[in-house]
């Protein structure tokens, strides 16, 4: 087998496995270019081909063969990369038989490299419109990806379902998280977070760590902005991945994803386009102007 540990570049490593399009910026459309500007090397596998995002009035392409994922997957690991790479990210994935592929994976690079880490961004729905992926989906995501992650990134509504639990307040989505640490994940990372004292006019996304020490918890809100671009979830996955495999801590890493995001959108609403304008940001994905700081809410 070929290996790539020699090269010292492969400590600044991620393999991404998500939905790709060629029009627009969702999935690893929208996650490799933030990837590459923190300067990581990505491996970026693709889960679907599309012309494009759903949501326009057509729609090309389709989701890609599991057999095909699968031995994509196969030929990075006979490059050696999972000897030394340092994290692996999963989006969405498609189709069922794609995620148990993943989760394979997963389980033998973990096995194969311990120290390798796994972010899992649950994309299985949301708020507006519930689960929109296949129905066999969900409970893979839930009962073998989620078991797999270190660290995992759902919206809201994908938290609840996870914990099958409602949390609308900052203690409900703590305990609900602690329960759900239990059986797997070690950070859980909320976005688009809706509770109690979250004021109408702001942003929050919510940060729950189990460490040594005990339990932690941090929540960082920005100005709520008048868009919803599609593909958030999978930029703000990206930039969390990027300043932990840069070595920041959680709560460092969740002011910094809070902060390069808004400088996206704020962009994105002045310029009134239905896409995020991720590429003409480009210097404040790694250094936005404006810094919104993750609040202590237990340490």
């Amino acid at each position: 087998m070929s290996r790539c540990s020699g090269d010292p570049a492969r400590s600044m490593s991620v393999i991404s496995i998500q939905s790709q399009v060629a029009f627009g910026h969702v999935g690893n459309s929208a996650a490799v270019f933030p990837l590459q500007m923190h300067g990581i090397d990505v491996i970026a596998v693709p889960t679907t081909l599309l012309s494009n995002r759903p949501g326009y009035p057509t729609l090309r392409g389709r989701v890609l063969d599991a057999p095909l994922v699968a031995d994509l997957l196969r030929g990075i690991e006979e490059r050696g990369v999972v000897d030394a790479y340092k994290m692996i990210l999963s989006g969405y994935l498609g189709s069922a038989e794609i995620t148990a592929e993943v989760a394979d994976f997963v389980a033998r690079a973990r096995a194969r490299n311990p120290a390798l880490l796994y972010c899992c961004d649950p994309v299985l729905g949301d708020r507006d419109r519930g689960l929109f992926v296949q129905q066999d989906i969900p409970p893979l995501v839930r009962d073998r990806l989620c078991r797999l992650a270190d660290i995992i990134t759902p919206n809201h509504f994908e938290f609840e379902w996870l914990c099958g639990a409602k949390a609308t307040t900052i203690d409900q989505m703590i305990e609900a998280a602690h329960a759900l640490m239990a059986r797997g994940p070690s950070t859980i990372v909320v976005t688009s977070a809706e509770l109690a004292d979250t004021p109408d006019d702001e942003i929050e996304i919510v940060a729950i760590e189990q460490s040594k020490q005990g339990l932690n918890a941090w929540r960082v809100r920005t100005p709520k902005l008048p868009i919803s671009p599609n593909g958030t979830g999978d930029l703000f996955a990206a930039l969390l991945v990027a300043a932990r495999v840069q070595g920041k801590d959680t709560p460092d890493a969740l002011g910094h994803a809070a902060s390069a995001i808004f400088a996206v959108l704020e962009r994105t609403a002045a310029r009134g386009t239905e896409e995020m304008r991720i590429v003409e940001s480009a210097e404040q994905l790694v250094h936005p102007k404006r810094r919104f700081d993750a609040v202590a809410v237990i340490s």
